[in-house]
């Protein structure tokens, strides 16, 4: 049974930092790619950053790129996303995500598991 549980959310002041963690079990972790989503209360998942299963390719939202880094230690069986210079626009629930594939990283329909989320709240 593939499960993926994420951590490191919480409440942090505009300018802050936080690092999420997506640890991965019941799968291959170092042949899938690794994708970060977020949903703002009423609003559509977005994409946030992925990272292919190499991780020689990463790829992100254009509005976290130099904020925002994703990571993986294959010995961890664990993915990251290392959140800086947060905006209040930044709160979200936070969803990591798998899948086998190694194009179109940016689209939900790439990943099949889904870890159930850790909310991010920025204050201003």
């Amino acid at each position: 049974q593939v499960q993926l549980v994420e951590s490191g959310g919480g409440l942090v002041q505009a300018g802050g930092s936080l690092r999420l963690s997506c640890a991965a079990s019941g799968l291959t972790f170092s042949s899938y790619a690794i994708g970060w989503f977020r949903q703002a209360p009423g609003k559509e998942r977005q994409f946030v950053a992925a990272m292919s299963s190499s991780a020689r390719t990463t790829s992100y939202r254009d509005s976290v790129k130099d904020r925002f880094t994703i990571s993986r230690d294959t010995a961890k069986n664990t993915a990251y996303l290392q959140m800086i210079s947060l905006k209040p626009e930044d709160t979200a629930v936070y969803y990591c995500a798998a899948g086998p594939q190694a194009q179109g990283l940016q689209y939900e329909r790439a990943f099949g598991y889904w870890g159930q989320g850790t909310q991010v709240t920025v204050s201003s």
